[in-house]
């Protein structure tokens, strides 16, 4: 398929179609007649060589080629409107835009949804999607723009980029109610002797806990290890084992998991949690609305 041969009109009615379903509500949304879209459709179907949606009752369901093409033709799209906004405003109450944030799972489960529930009302059609964080490939996701912002518990210290400290977060260890081998109290004996569900340690760190055990001689028994702290509670609500992790994060699962948080039973420092953006977004409206937007939030956790 030769690219000089696509209106790259066809590409937002792709987009438009996809994220509606419906090629009446494409149509709304692009302030066309549905005439209009199907004619566009049925000429990248043409040039695609796919049928790309099939009707499905009252929706179009996006065949595997369409769902192949769905990220490359949304981040594409991104970065051409990027590329050809030179406003110095955003209008935040109108705007469809999307954002991509890389995030691990604190910034997923104690973040995101007050991030949603703060622009909601406000920007009611902004569009938020959370990937996993990138790891060794968020440095480039975030030059390129296929990233807006990330979340992480170190900063990007490569040049061109921003890493901000919006907030920091202590330590807890979890239980199940009615644990038999914890007493009111959690002591280190008790802790040391205890069964751990860990996480998966990154590259370059050991986590807080095993360093302030190790300069007191002592060690965890970690009998399992998970990648996410997400999978932690499920596992300890239904075991004897223990479980250390953030916090905020733990007194979400208390209320959901019926489980008992205890002091970590000696000093941790606390951890620190960045958010990351590439230095070209700096003068970007849009990209500075929402940063604020979470840089506020985060300092009121």
């Amino acid at each position: 398929m030769n690219l000089r041969s696509i209106d790259l009109n066809l590409l937002l009615v792709f987009d438009a179609v996809y994220t509606e379903r419906s090629i009446s509500r494409a149509a709304l949304r692009l302030n066309l007649s549905q005439p209009a879209v199907s004619n566009a459709l049925a000429r990248l179907r043409d040039a695609v060589g796919d049928r790309l949606f099939v009707r499905e009752g009252n929706r179009m369901a996006p065949t595997v080629r369409a769902r192949s093409l769905r990220e490359p033709v949304r981040h594409a799209l991104h970065l051409l409107e990027r590329g050809l906004r030179c406003d110095e405003s955003f209008d935040f109450a109108r705007s469809n835009r999307e954002f991509v944030i890389a995030a691990e799972d604190y910034g997923e489960t104690v973040v995101v949804p007050g991030i949603i529930d703060r622009i909601a009302s406000a920007a009611p059609d902004i569009r938020l999607r959370i990937q996993p964080e990138a790891g060794t490939a968020l440095e480039r996701e975030l030059r390129e723009g296929t990233v807006d912002l990330a979340m992480d518990y170190f900063p990007l210290e490569a040049d061109g980029f921003n890493s901000a400290c919006v907030t920091t977060d202590s330590l807890v260890t979890l239980a199940r109610i009615g644990h038999p081998g914890i007493g009111r109290e959690l002591t280190l004996k008790t802790y040391a002797a205890l069964g751990h569900v860990a996480v998966t340690p990154r590259l370059r760190s050991q986590p807080l806990i095993d360093l302030a055990l190790a300069k007191r001689g002592l060690k965890r028994t970690i009998a399992i290890t998970v990648p996410h702290f997400m999978s932690m509670p499920v596992i300890v609500q239904q075991s004897d084992l223990v479980c250390t992790l953030p916090r905020r994060m733990a007194e979400l699962y208390c209320a959901h998991f019926r489980l008992q948080a205890f002091p970590v039973p000696m000093r941790t420092p606390n951890f620190p949690v960045y958010l990351i953006w590439h230095g070209s977004l700096d003068a970007d409206p849009g990209h500075h609305w929402l940063r604020d937007h979470f840089i506020a939030l985060c300092r009121e956790l």
